[in-house]
């Protein structure tokens, strides 16, 4: 039996896909996996049960990614799931930060009672005025599954679209529309348009990344857009503009309490993925993930081990999964052992991410414990798992 363990409220719509050898439980200790949205696991310990955490979301900022893998813990997202709540949201907000909406609302409520409303609203409503979007450039900082959509839908309504990301997959650039403009230096993109909107991941190479040099190249009157997380901004450089009038508009899904005394601000409570239908999609491709990883040993989407992929174990044969450090001679020596059991190898397939590595072995036939204590016992292993 595998256990699960649900840290936040996952939709049943993920949780319902788990079959009879699956179990839900209350105790994270029992564990075989984590499924988990914002909840902070930076400071639990992991029990020696735990397999992997799904997280249903992208970002991944709450969990110990380095200690999960020097575990043997494999940690999952969910990118692209919530993509399509994010794209609607960010063009709510390109429209929200063209026209006077949110003033217009704010005006109609400060004067509710007024018997005159109707008419006095002709003569306040040119303070609110704003400017259109079509025809106008919009620069999109990221390419991936968000920025990707967030591109295409503003050229469908008729913007002048560029887009900057030097680390795009080829995956992602077939699904960006052709009429996308590439470019390759941030500051020049920071320059050359009307709008702005940054959907890369927080890591520490993107902390900051809108720095005071690419805040101070904006256009006057340039509208910023941050749906993806608050560190990506240099809250210092970004209020001086806003002050200064440089950046006509600071629309954010992140509160911070630097964000809530600048000027010309909108401020959402992080409702960039705040929709049923994302949180359903999230939870239902982090819990296929967690169950293609228990049952077959298979990684996608893991954000501290590398995808290795080999579908599901034939019949008869044997499956080992090492998780170790990427170091000189790990594959050697494992194969070694192998042929010492007498263990012939039909499948192999190994990858490496940085200080980690997987390698996922299909053998003619299973073999016993006394293989995998002899892999485990090989420096620099962190896990071995006979699936089959």
């Amino acid at each position: 039996m595998n256990y699960i363990h649900c840290l936040n409220n996952i939709s049943t719509k993920g949780t319902n896909l788990l079959p009879d050898e699956y179990q839900l439980t209350d105790d994270v200790d029992q564990a075989t996996g984590i499924l988990v949205r914002s909840a902070k696991m930076h400071d639990m310990e992991f029990s020696d049960n735990l397999l992997a955490i799904a997280r249903a979301g992208a970002g991944v900022n709450n969990i110990p990614l380095e200690r999960c893998a020097d575990e043997g813990i494999v940690v999952f997202n969910a990118p692209g799931a919530n993509a399509n709540a994010v794209k609607e949201i960010t063009i709510a907000a390109l429209l929200l930060g063209s026209r006077g909406i949110v003033e217009g609302i704010d005006w109609t409520r400060a004067n509710a009672d007024d018997p005159d409303i109707a008419k006095k609203a002709e003569k306040a409503k040119k303070q609110f005025a704003g400017r259109e979007i079509l025809g106008k450039k919009l620069g999109v900082i990221g390419l991936g599954a968000i920025g990707a959509k967030v591109a295409n839908a503003a050229v469908d309504l008729g913007m002048d679209v560029y887009g900057y990301d030097p680390y795009v997959s080829v995956k992602a650039a077939w699904n960006i529309s052709s009429a996308v403009h590439h470019v390759t230096d941030l500051v020049e993109l920071c320059g050359t348009c009307d709008y702005l909107t940054i959907h890369v991941p927080a890591m520490p190479s993107t902390k900051g990344m809108i720095n005071a040099e690419a805040v101070a190249a904006m256009q006057p009157g340039t509208v910023f857009l941050n749906f993806s997380r608050d560190t990506l901004v240099d809250e210092d450089a970004m209020a001086d503009a806003l002050a200064e009038g440089r950046v006509a508009r600071y629309i954010t899904d992140f509160a911070t309490p630097t964000v809530m005394k600048m000027e010309h601000t909108l401020v959402l409570p992080h409702l960039g993925a705040s929709t049923a239908e994302a949180e359903d999609n999230c939870a239902i491709m982090a819990t296929n993930e967690l169950m293609d990883y228990i049952d077959n040993g298979n990684i996608t989407n893991s954000v501290n081990f590398p995808a290795v992929s080999a579908g599901v174990p034939a019949e008869g044969n044997g499956r080992i999964a090492v998780l170790h450090g990427n170091v000189p001679n790990m594959v050697g020596q494992i194969t070694a052992i192998l042929a010492e059991a007498g263990a012939n190898i039909a499948n192999m397939a190994n990858a490496s991410r940085g200080e980690a590595a997987y390698t996922l072995i299909d053998t003619d036939a299973p073999v016993d414990d006394g293989v995998r204590a002899d892999l485990a016992a090989i420096e620099g292993v962190r896990r071995v798992r006979i699936i089959a």
